[in-house]
C-alpha cells in the first residue's frame, strides 16, 4: 500500500507538502522524506507524535532514545513502520522536527492506496517555502559590559581581607 501525506506548518501561510510513501518504510524513512523536501539539514533530535482527531499526542515515535525507562514503551523511527501505528485515513501525526524549540509540521494520512507499492518516498506537490528550520534570533540583544574591569581589578590595591569577614567559616560539626 501507498500513504498519501499532507504536511502543513502553523508558522507559513499556505505552505504545503504531500508526500507518497510506502506503507511498510519505517518512520525515519518519512523522516528523511519530510527534510528532503524543505532541504532542512539532519539533526540529532525529533519525534513524531501519533494524534488523535484533536491534535492530542497518543504515542511518541523518536529519532534515537532519549530516555531509557523501562516503564514505558519507547519506538524509534529506525524500527518502526508506518504502518504498525497508521491503519485509517484522516489519521493525524505530529513532526517535531526541533525538539528544543518544539516547532513541529502536522500531518495527516489523506489516502491510501492499496495494490501498489514504492521503492522510496516522493514529494507530489510542493507549495510555498518551508519554515526556516532554526528560529531566528531577532529578539537577543547584545549588550556591552558597562563594569570597567583592567588588569589592576583583580590586584586592587582596596581588598581588604576584613571584607570577607561576613563569611564565616563552618567546620564539618556545624552541619
Amino acid at each position: 500500500m501507498i500513504y498519501k501525506f499532507t504536511i502543513i506548518s502553523e508558522e507559513v501561510d499556505g505552505f504545503l507538502r504531500d508526500i507518497q510513501i510506502d506503507s511498510e518504510a519505517s518512520f525515519l524513512d518519512l523522516h528523511k522524506a519530510i527534510f528532503d523536501s524543505v532541504s532542512y539539514e539532519n539533526v540529532p533530535n525529533a519525534a513524531f507524535y501519533i494524534c488523535d482527531d484533536y491534535w492530542d499526542k497518543e504515542n511518541e515515535v523518536l529519532l534515537q532514545e532519549i530516555d531509557n525507562n523501562p516503564e514505558y514503551d519507547t519506538w524509534l523511527m529506525e524500527e518502526t513502520t508506518l504502518d504498525y501505528f497508521l491503519e485509517e485515513e484522516h489519521q493525524r501525526l505530529m513532526h517535531v522536527f526541533n525538539l528544543e524549540n518544539e516547532r513541529c509540521f502536522y500531518i495527516e494520512l489523506t489516502e491510501i492506496i492499496p495494490g501498489s507499492s514504492l521503492d522510496e518516498a516522493k514529494c507530489t506537490r510542493s507549495i510555498e517555502e518551508a519554515p526556516s528550520q532554526f528560529p531566528e534570533d531577532e529578539n537577543v540583544i547584545i549588550q556591552e559590559s558597562t563594569v570597567d574591569v583592567d588588569e589592576d581589578f583583580y590586584g586592587s590595591q582596596d581588598f581588604d581581607i576584613e571584607d570577607l569577614a561576613a563569611f564565616d567559616s563552618k567546620d564539618e560539626s556545624d552541619l
